[in-house]
């Protein structure tokens, strides 16, 4: 029998028989009591993110691996870094088991290969200098399991983010995150409460993270690339504020400078 806490039945029946309200309602509900699990687990977040700004400011990367769902939200958060920080590509990398093409079409027992998660790995180089977190809403995923074995073999630094307590993937974790958000709506359903506890988590790590080095200034992006419309707006507000200057030179300094930090910084060198 199935003991873990994401495989236990819902507490709800009868699913096909609601309405669509109570469906609605109910999903609701529950989600309510994932941001509660999330704030038991502040102070491991806090050990995980404070070790991260270390490795980060001595030139190391941070890596998330995972299959399915969490594989997905851990690429999902590597993705959005460069752009909103303006840090280089390659930083912050997500992998999921399968490869790429696994974040659009599952690949069959991919998550299940034990060896395969540090072979991934090992194409970008990783080392010692670098933090791997695997996620894992099960914590048994043979995947992610077998990436962090091998990393701590190698001395590489290993965390996790999973969704049961005494799981195969945080015994090889050095820093433990547990956030157990109890029984899907959907039993089993883990891309539900689960993968929205993993969402918020990463949120949460990878802003704090990008905070402590230094990308963010007051409560602006201040590194963010200008990759749309949309952003240059912003950016062009943000620089009017912080230099006092009107429209038409705020968007000609950051022609001349490419992102607000660095045009605010020439301008206040004049």
């Amino acid at each position: 029998m199935d003991n873990r806490i994401t495989e236990q039945n819902s507490n709800y029946n009868d699913l096909e028989k609601m309405s669509i309200s109570q469906l609605l309602t109910s999903i609701n509900y529950l989600d309510t009591s994932v941001p509660k699990a999330v704030a038991l687990c502040i102070p491991n977040i806090e050990a995980l993110v404070v070790n991260i700004i270390e490795k980060m400011k001595q030139g190391g990367r941070l890596f998330y691996i995972g299959a399915g769902t969490s594989g997905r939200l851990g690429i999902v958060d590597a993705s959005e870094c460069p752009p909103t920080y303006g840090i280089p590509q390659g930083m912050v990398i997500g992998i999921i088991a399968g490869g790429d093409s696994a974040i659009r079409k599952a690949v069959e027992f991919a998550e299940d290969d034990t060896e395969q998660g540090f072979t991934d790995l090992k194409l970008y180089n990783v080392n010692q200098k670098d933090i791997v977190v695997g996620i894992a809403a099960s914590g048994s995923t043979p995947y992610v399991v077998g990436a962090l074995a091998k990393c701590n073999a190698n001395g590489i630094t290993t965390a996790c983010i999973v969704c049961n307590t005494r799981t195969a993937v945080a015994a090889q974790a050095t820093y433990k995150i547990e956030c157990v958000v109890g029984p899907e709506f959907v039993t089993g359903s883990t891309r539900m409460k689960a993968g929205t506890a993993q969402k918020l988590i990463l949120n949460m790590i990878s802003t704090s993270v990008m905070i402590g080095l230094g990308k963010v200034k007051g409560n602006k992006m201040f590194d963010m690339q200008l990759s749309n419309n949309k952003l240059v707006s912003r950016a062009v507000n943000m620089l009017m504020e912080e230099i006092n200057v009107d429209q038409a030179t705020a968007q000609n300094l950051l022609n001349l400078h490419g992102n607000v930090r660095n045009a605010a910084a020439a301008f206040n060198k004049k």
